[in-house]
C-alpha cells in the first residue's frame, strides 16, 4: 500500500472513532503523546481529519530533556501529566530497579492516563513482535479485540463496558513502517525533536529497561545527574532490604548490572571471573 493510500486509511479510521470518542468526552480523543516520531504523526493526523482531541503527555520524570524543550516549544497545547511518585521514589517504594520483566515505571508512570475514554496511540507492528500481534482496535482490560470496521457503535454493551480505568485503545498507524514514518514526517514539514539526528532510533525514558546496551552507555555518558538520583535511591534499599538478595553488590556494581541486560546470576559470574583476571 502506497504511503497515501496508509494517510487516508488512518485519516478515514481516525474520523469514523470520533463517534465513539464523543460518548467518553465531550473533548473527543485522549492522545497519548510522547513527542517522539509515531506520536507526532498521530497528532498531525487528527489535525488533519478535523477530529476533536486533547494530547496528553505522561512526564516520566525521565524525559530526555532535549525532548521536552521539543514538545514545549513545538506543541504548547500539550497537556504536561506528572506522576505522584516520580521515577526515584517507585524504586523506593517497590524496593528494586525495574527489569524488563517488571516494568512498574510504565505502570505507574504512563499506562494510567486516559481511563475511561477513546485513546489514540502511535504504537506500529513494525516496532516489536509483541506489538506484531496487536489490534487497530482494542479495549484494555477485556478480551475484546477487533478492527474498527467489526465494532459496532451501536451495540451499548460493548460501550458501556468501558469505564474505571478501563479504555478503548486506537491504532490508527498501526501498519506503517519506520520509512512512511519519516516520509510523513517530510511530506508535512515537520520539526522533530534533534536526538534522532545524534543516533536515537527511539526515544523513550532514560536507562529504559528496553533499551539496548548501546542506548543505556549513550545515555550514561549523557546524563551522569540521573546516575546519580537513582544511585541515590538505590543506597537507600539496600541499606533497608538486601538487594539484590543472596548476591554481595555496592551501588555501583546493581547498576552496572542493570545497565548490562544480564540475570543478575551471569553478570555475577562474569564479575567474578574479571576478578579473577
Amino acid at each position: 500500500m502506497l504511503l497515501e493510500q496508509k494517510i487516508q486509511k488512518s485519516i478515514n479510521t481516525i474520523k469514523c472513532a470520533e463517534s465513539i470518542a464523543l460518548k467518553y468526552r465531550d473533548y473527543g480523543f485522549h492522545l497519548a503523546f510522547s513527542g517522539g516520531k509515531d506520536s507526532q504523526c498521530i497528532y498531525e493526523l487528527c489535525k488533519m481529519a478535523n477530529v476533536k482531541f486533547k494530547a496528553f503527555m505522561s512526564v516520566t520524570t525521565l524525559d530526555h530533556p532535549e525532548l521536552m524543550r521539543f514538545v514545549r516549544k513545538n506543541y504548547t497545547d500539550v497537556i504536561m501529566e506528572r506522576p505522584k511518585l516520580n521515577f526515584y521514589k517507585l524504586i523506593e517504594k517497590y524496593k528494586q530497579l525495574p527489569m524488563r520483566m517488571v516494568r512498574y515505571c510504565c505502570h505507574d508512570l504512563k499506562e494510567q492516563s486516559g481511563a475511561g475514554s477513546v485513546v489514540i496511540i502511535g504504537i506500529r507492528k513494525a516496532e516489536s513482535s509483541r506489538r506484531n500481534k496487536r489490534n487497530e482496535l482494542e479495549i484494555s482490560g477485556h478480551k475484546y479485540s477487533n478492527s474498527l470496521d467489526q465494532f459496532n457503535i451501536d451495540n451499548e454493551s460493548q460501550i458501556l463496558c468501558v469505564k474505571g480505568k478501563d479504555k478503548i485503545l486506537l491504532s490508527p498507524i498501526l501498519d506503517w513502517t519506520d520509512r512512511d514514518v519519516w516520509a510523513f514526517i517530510k511530506l508535512r514539514k515537520l520539526e522533530y525533536c534533534k536526538l534522532y539526528d545524534e543516533g536515537y532510533k527511539r526515544i523513550g525514558c532514560i536507562f529504559c529497561p528496553m533499551s539496548t546496551v548501546k542506548d543505556k552507555i549513550r545515555d550514561r555518558k549523557r546524563y551522569a545527574g540521573i546516575e546519580r538520583a537513582i544511585k541515590k535511591s538505590l543506597q537507600k534499599i539496600i541499606n533497608e532490604v538486601d538487594y539484590p538478595r543472596g548476591y554481595k553488590m555496592d551501588v555501583d556494581d546493581i547498576f552496572n548490572w542493570w545497565m548490562s541486560n544480564d540475570n543478575i546470576k551471569s553478570f555475577h559470574e562474569k564479575k567474578k571471573q574479571m576478578s579473577l583476571f
